[in-house]
């Protein structure tokens, strides 16, 4: 039985891509921070699907933890055979408004942490000669996003990173790729108001904003993939951008 471990997960996109992969009979290890009573009843829907399920509670973008986290899961399933780097945050504002500790907050959340995994989860899978990497990105890692000039950034590293790595370990039979979603209807855009909603919909040419579990079809769609499959940033996006 294939196991994968999914950060950020306790919502959204992370929390139907875990449920999405547990019905598809994979073990899934979990991870959250901020909302453990959301993770621990995730976990228990897992089980319910008969597959096991480990979960973890921390702060993705210190290194220590994620370490911990990889070790332990690997002492208790013996195998990850897809890592999807999922936990992200995002800040909508004028660049000038700003502040270092900002600037350092998302960098160590968004992108250290993906360091942090791979770094951690690597070794095993070179070992193994097998493994699957899927980054979790944006379209405005693509093309970038007025008034969310530090979160593009972040998902910009994360597509070259993805596209570094992949070259890197592509001879050890690992496949690394990113996706970059549009519009997905997940908490991160509750700062949206329904105008703001509708105007958006008006750009995607789809015509609609896509539900969370259409987007754990796409990573596990990404995670299932012939090899030859990999450094690509997969634009998913209903035609936006």
């Amino acid at each position: 039985m294939k196991t994968v471990l999914i950060t950020g997960s306790s919502r959204g996109i992370g929390r139907e891509t875990a449920l999405y992969f547990a019905r598809q009979g994979w073990n899934v290890v979990i991870h959250g921070f901020h909302h453990p009573e959301h993770l621990n009843s995730l976990a228990q829907e897992i089980l319910s699907s008969g597959v096991s399920c480990l979960s973890f509670i921390g702060d993705i973008s210190q290194p220590d933890f994620v370490k911990d986290m990889i070790t332990k899961a690997l002492e208790h399933f013996h195998t990850i055979d897809c890592l999807i780097n999922n936990a992200g945050i995002s800040q909508v504002g004028l660049f000038t408004d700003a502040t270092t500790k900002d600037w350092y907050q998302i960098l160590n959340t968004n992108l250290t942490s993906v360091f942090s995994t791979c770094h951690n989860i690597l070794p095993h899978m070179i070992h193994r000669h097998s493994g699957k990497i899927i980054n979790i990105s944006s379209i405005w890692g693509n093309v970038g996003a007025s008034c969310e000039v530090l979160y593009s950034t972040t998902k910009g590293g994360v597509n070259a990173f993805t596209k570094a790595l992949a070259k890197e370990v592509a001879a050890s039979n690992i496949q690394v790729n990113a996706i970059a979603f549009g519009m997905i209807d997940t908490d991160m855009n509750r700062e949206f108001n329904e105008e703001d909603l509708a105007l958006i919909k008006d750009e995607i040419p789809a015509d609609y904003i896509a539900d969370p579990k259409e987007a754990a079809q796409m990573v596990y769609h990404t995670a299932t993939a012939p090899k030859y499959m990999t450094g690509q940033i997969i634009t998913f996006s209903g035609g936006w951008y």
